[in-house]
């Protein structure tokens, strides 16, 4: 478990600009600082040169000297804050990309409990939210702090009476605001779990738009986003209202210091002990303290914010997977089909205790082909999940190759077997983006053409404006759902497995496009082991081995032909219930 000071480590080191830059940044706060303390020396000798009856030469350089100091100050706080902004996002974008990679890494089980929305806000709210603070924290409460520090030092030497007072106002503002935030912070963590809630329950119901619309959902749906709603402004007036009252009762405390202050300064002047000059002085190093606290009471609410999303952040660093990566992994072949073997396969989920499968035995030798059939539920697509090692079996063990999956480096498995699904998933991105998964090595513009010319594809690419480059929409919009489920194969292509997994692959193509693939498919399967989920028996012809799944058990397992031709086999009898002649499924 991830401790919540490794956790800062790990936000800091990722948050570090280098040696270099952090030096120019110091450097440019420090300026920041240092040219604000030196104006009112100028005030005190300005005002004091003209009781003293100095010449109006003297206190025009003063005064253009005051106005140098002024426009300086504003550049060096220009600069740094753009060098604060732009070493902030740049390490706050390491972060981003560190949580994306982790949360990208963890298991089925973790990500299935959460809707894109939530892991959305998990990996990129949490992450801006911090970086707002990053750039408010160098340049309103380090540069602040800062010149806080000068103020004091400097009204010290001037009288320590009134240093003293002054360092004591702030010493038990300071210790106000460290055991105020203590109240604030779980505030504002809850608020952001309630938007993180109403963010993935708004995406969901976006996502199902059609469904909901088409079925009258509508009210249900504006009644529970109302409730979401709800929740956030509940949690998030609870919130301001700790806010507000920090902030109130520090004005208030401020004012209080500011008036005493200011009363022994004039005390002082007037007793002899100070010029006017020096006075004046006082009271511009008085408004100076005033300016560093407003500036940390306005972060607060910030502090508060990124405090709460390095909670969160270290609670999604702190997720572990149950599926580590073995310390010795153990090679598969590169190239050639894969033999598959599952034995006395058990499996159900961490947080429910009902088995899903159980006694799972099941053998393919290399090039056979699996035939899944079953109801809606009894166990097929686990099955297949345990081949993609997307879950590890509670009980018994699958082997790839001969190999224990639990053995094999995830990157090699993932290499080696690929899947292809009715439900695809294509990218805001080029066709060639959307063949690769982003991988730019893996083949060459002549490689994904013939591809797309080998699975049927290769008219619909000469219709593209821009080929390969052509950009296809968000959900893949401008592709048809044959188009989309052909790009799917061509991607299966590409990776040239040595197992392939097609879970009803074709159940969403016309008959005018399920003939174009039909002798892609066939060559998929050339000289590969293949696991053939299929709701359509039809689509079973071309396997070799049937495999009858009943409530996560294996009722009925033995060679297609063999079992297509028996009667009383339930294999038969299930093509008789769905209309299919089992002569049809009898290849000679």
């Amino acid at each position: 478990m991830t401790s919540p000071t490794d956790t800062r480590r790990t936000v800091v080191r990722l948050l570090w600009p280098g040696r270099r830059s952090a030096a120019a940044l110091a450097l440019a706060i420090l300026i920041t600082t240092v040219l604000p303390l030196l104006a009112p020396q100028l005030t005190r000798r300005f005002v004091d040169d003209a009781i003293a009856g100095e010449s109006a030469g003297r206190l025009t350089v003063l005064a253009v000297g005051y106005l140098g100091l002024a426009v300086s100050g504003q550049i060096a706080r220009m600069l740094a804050a753009w060098l604060a902004s732009r070493l902030a996002w740049d390490g706050t974008n390491r972060l981003r990309e560190s949580l994306a990679a982790h949360a990208l890494g963890l298991d089925m089980g973790y990500h299935g409990k959460r809707t894109p929305g939530e892991m959305i806000e998990r990996v990129d709210g949490d992450v801006v939210a911090l970086a707002d603070f990053v750039v408010a924290f160098l340049l309103d409460v380090v540069a602040s702090l800062l010149l806080l520090v000068g103020v004091l030092i400097v009204v010290l030497a001037v009288d320590v009476r009134i240093g003293g007072a002054l360092l004591a106002y702030c010493v038990l503002i300071g210790l106000f605001m460290v055991r105020a935030q203590r109240l604030a912070v779980p505030a504002a963590t809850r608020v952001r779990e309630r938007f993180a809630a109403l963010f993935g329950n708004l995406e969901e119901r976006l996502a199902g738009a059609e469904d909901i619309r088409a079925n009258g959902a509508g009210p249900h749906v504006v009644r529970r986003f109302h409730q979401s709603s709800a929740e956030v402004y509940r949690a998030d007036r609870h919130a301001e209202r700790l806010g507000g009252g920090l902030f109130a009762g520090t004005t208030v405390a401020f004012a209080a210091g500011t008036a005493l202050v200011l009363g022994l300064a004039a005390w002082t002047q007037q007793s002899g002990a100070l010029s006017v000059g020096t006075a004046v002085l006082l009271f511009q190093y008085t408004q100076m303290v005033r300016t560093p606290f407003e500036r940390i009471i306005d972060q607060i609410q910030q502090y508060q914010k990124a405090l709460a999303a390095v909670t969160r952040i270290g609670g999604l660093f702190a997720e572990r997977r149950t599926m580590p990566e073995p310390e010795n992994p153990r090679p598969l072949p590169e190239t050639g089909p894969l033999s598959l073997e599952l034995a006395g396969v058990g499996f159900a989920y961490a947080d429910d205790d009902e088995r899903v499968l159980a006694d799972v035995n099941l053998a393919l030798a290399p090039s056979e082909t699996l035939g899944l059939v079953g109801r809606t539920g009894s166990g097929k697509t686990t099955i297949a999940r345990m081949v993609l090692r997307l879950y590890d079996p509670t009980e018994g063990v699958v082997r790839l190759g001969g190999v224990d999956t639990r053995d094999i480096d995830l990157a090699v498995l993932h290499r080696r077997v690929c899947v292809v699904t009715q439900d695809v998933q294509l990218f805001a991105a080029s066709v060639r983006d959307n063949l690769t998964l982003f991988r730019p090595g893996l083949a060459d513009d002549d490689r994904l053409r013939a591809v797309l010319t080998e699975v049927g594809l290769g008219g619909w690419l000469e219709t593209l404006t821009d080929g390969l480059d052509t950009v296809l929409g968000a959900q893949g919009g401008g592709v048809s759902a044959g188009e989309g489920q052909l790009l799917a194969f061509a991607r299966a292509f590409l990776t040239d497995p040595g197992l392939v997994v097609l879970d009803e692959a074709s159940s969403r193509l016309d008959p005018a496009t399920e003939q174009h693939i039909e002798t892609a498919i066939g060559r998929l399967l050339t000289n590969r082991t293949a696991v053939l989920i299929a709701h359509r028996l039809s689509s079973l012809a071309r396997v070799d081995q049937i495999a009858v799944i009943d409530d996560g058990r294996v009722v009925e397992y033995g060679p297609r032909e063999t079992l297509a031709a028996d009667p009383d086999s339930r294999f038969s009898r299930l093509l008789v219930a769905a209309g299919v002649r089992r002569e049809s499924q009898v290849i000679p």
